[in-house]
């Protein structure tokens, strides 16, 4: 009798919502000013201010939380257009995600910093960089991008980076032991976005595999990794 073939178990990549409220913002020192500033409003040192940090450093999630306090609207830097302008800063408040060098309208950013001061709006920036380290071609808005306070986020320590683990496996439902969140945090990269990577993969190998989330499989997939 010909042996059996048995179907391989497919995973579907379904969406996970992350939390991003003020409840779920994991506190430590490698936060703590960016948690502050966002704390601090509206009693900030300038109408706009600028939040950096590397990926998955907390940007998006503090922003997010402002956003909600200060009934924020938001957009990505690429998608701000000139004429969409009075429209993004029609609340009186503003986040601009994700600003990067090339990746923008220089025109419509500085008429969106102009039109800012006027109104006295608030915005908030995010990015990668600090704004001095920005190539612009368009001396004012150089000068103006320049003149912004800098609040930076730096990589998670030791507790917050076991914390930041343990919180992506509850967006994803997956129920973990100590091991295997001792096992992820003394063999990833100390980032946000390494450990909301090794959870995806842990996770979407573990339902492929039809296997529970231990620390053999995560020492399985970090290896061939």
């Amino acid at each position: 009798m010909a042996g059996r073939v048995h179907p391989r178990q497919l995973a579907f990549s379904l969406p996970h919502a992350e939390s991003l409220s003020r409840d779920n913002f994991l506190e430590g020192p490698a936060n703590a000013a960016g948690l502050a500033l966002i704390d601090g409003w509206p009693e900030w040192p300038n109408r706009i201010m600028w939040l950096a940090g590397p990926e998955g450093s907390g940007k998006s999630h503090l922003a997010a939380i402002w956003a909600a306090e200060a009934g924020a609207r938001s957009t990505t830097a690429n998608a701000l257009t000139a004429a969409g302008v009075p429209g993004a800063l029609a609340t009186g408040a503003l986040v601009v995600e994700d600003l990067k060098a090339k990746d923008f309208d220089e025109r419509a950013l500085f008429h969106l910093m102009n039109l800012a001061r006027e109104d006295g709006a608030y915005i908030l920036f995010t990015g990668r960089e600090v704004p001095a380290s920005l190539d612009i071609e368009l001396h004012d808005l150089r000068s103006r991008l320049r003149a912004v306070p800098v609040v930076t986020l730096l990589p998670p320590d030791d507790q917050l980076f076991r914390g930041l683990i343990v919180k992506f496996c509850a967006d994803r439902q997956l129920s973990v032991d100590e091991s295997v969140v001792s096992y992820l945090a003394t063999r990833l990269e100390r980032s946000s976005a390494a450990a909301r990577r090794a959870v995806e993969l842990l996770d979407s190998e573990a339902l492929r595999l039809g296997r529970p989330v231990t620390r053999a499989l995560a020492a399985e997939l970090l290896r061939d990794a």
